[in-house]
């Protein structure tokens, strides 16, 4: 990766990591304390409160997805991470679960995945961006490990209202990184002809609806279980103040246990093998769930999870950015934001309201059952193909120059994709070997010296 990617990369997974904290860290700690507040008895609306997040965010990411690719990609996320910290304050100020619920649906309007997982797009290569999508996937993983263990220890110092007010500090925090770290870039453009169709060529294709079916199942199973497995361990003996006794060995265990297959399938082409060898250690963990009732085979079974959920969350918007067309990359990734925070919210308000009428246990079957369909359907997915970038230096511009010149290069023969990034010196383009034109582009970018 060159230092511009890996500064990109970094800081938008502080981003993804800070915003995401304000969605993980409640959830070791909010079905206990809910259950305390007016209303709080039904775990229906438990459940709705932790997914009314993700009901907003589904509505509202493809809006924000298009709109990034009109209006700006910064431009977009500060006006998203603005309007999360407005819902993490009134949620901080809820005095009954009703108001949590406005609380997290205002969050949820802050819906800016889909941009950030765009302007990854943009600011890495081809044959960079899983390892840049990686380090955001690492990042979640670190953040949702971190809420695991401190949730439960901030909740007794702070209390639950005191974390949402924390998240909505820590959006605030995540729009200084955006403004100073992550470097500008013009928009990401190809070609008229590729640039043709664009949402409706999302839609079409059926690759990009096998992920977006995914990360719907993915986000959906992680909200139903988290649901029930608090009141599970409490019910095994385990004291709520305790545990991040099993949360913390879990995600550290679960990050080891991911990163070899990772680097394997990557360096050796076999991506979809490890993708669906990840969908089923999930189900095996969800299974145990199933049988296990004592702390050791909760925790085992946990641990099993999320190894398949933290290289599931690595693989996923990597595959949306190579699977997307080039000239929608935004609204692909807006559709699958909607349907990650979709998934959140049906699992949210699926797992409730089976706990409430049947119990854990068929909380835990439906879990798998969502697993199995999303496996079967994974078995006919192609995995695309990884562009190979060339890489031209180019005088630096201002971000009005940088675009202009991004559209001049994408028109020229053989120039699948075309990105200037405005104060990096550099353009990176996606080529077709055959017919590519590299004199027209060396004539252009020396026009601009």
């Amino acid at each position: 990766m060159t230092a511009a990617e890996r500064r990109a990369s970094l800081g938008l997974a502080g981003i993804f990591g800070l915003r995401m904290l304000g969605m993980f860290i409640i959830l070791p700690v909010f079905s206990l304390y809910a259950e305390q507040l007016p209303g709080g008895a039904d775990h229906t609306l438990i459940g709705f409160a932790l997914g009314a997040y993700g009901l907003t965010q589904a509505i509202l990411q493809i809006p924000f997805g298009w709109l990034s690719d009109h209006w700006g990609r910064k431009r977009t996320i500060y006006v998203g991470l603005l309007i999360f910290a407005a819902g993490s304050f009134v949620a901080a100020l809820a005095q009954d679960i009703h108001m949590v619920i406005l609380g997290r649906i205002i969050q949820g309007a802050g819906a800016i995945s889909a941009a950030v997982i765009a302007l990854t797009a943009d600011l890495t290569r081809d044959e960079q961006r899983t390892k840049a999508m990686a380090i955001i996937g690492i990042s979640v993983g670190a953040t949702f490990a971190l809420s695991m263990v401190v949730g439960p220890v901030l909740g007794r110092a702070i209390g639950v209202p005191g974390l949402f007010a924390l998240t909505g500090v820590l959006a605030l925090a995540a729009m200084a990184v955006v403004r100073w770290i992550i470097p500008a870039a013009a928009r990401n453009h190809s070609s008229a002809a590729q640039e043709a169709g664009g949402f409706a060529a999302v839609l079409r294709n059926p690759d990009l609806a096998r992920l977006n079916f995914g990360i719907f199942a993915l986000q959906g199973v992680l909200m139903a279980l988290f649901v029930v497995v608090p009141f599970e361990l409490r019910s095994a003996g385990l004291p709520a103040a305790k545990h991040w006794e099993v949360y913390l060995p879990v995600m550290l265990g679960s990050v080891a246990l991911m990163v070899p297959p990772m680097i394997v399938a990557e360096r050796r082409g076999r991506q979809k093998g490890a993708f669906l060898g990840a969908i089923a250690v999930l189900l095996i963990g969800e299974i145990g769930l199933v049988l296990g009732h004592n702390v050791s085979a909760i925790t085992a079974s946990l641990l099993l999870f999320f190894a398949g959920f933290n290289l599931l969350e690595a693989a996923l918007p990597s595959l949306i950015s190579r699977t997307a067309p080039p000239g929608a990359k935004g609204a692909a990734a807006g559709v699958y934001s909607s349907m990650q925070f979709l998934g959140s919210c049906v699992g949210g308000v699926a797992g409730g309201f089976i706990s409430q009428r049947l119990g854990a246990a068929w909380v835990f079957g439906f879990c798998c059952a969502v697993t199995l369909i999303w496996l079967t359907a994974s078995w006919r997915m192609r995995v695309p193909r990884s562009d190979r970038t060339r890489s031209y230096p180019v005088p630096r511009l201002d971000p009005k120059r940088a675009d202009g010149l991004s559209r001049k290069l994408a028109d020229v023969p053989g120039v699948r994709e075309a990105l200037v990034l405005a104060g990096e010196g550099v353009a990176h383009l996606k080529v077709d070997s055959a017919r590519f034109d590299e004199q027209s582009v060396l004539e252009l970018i020396a026009g601009e010296t």
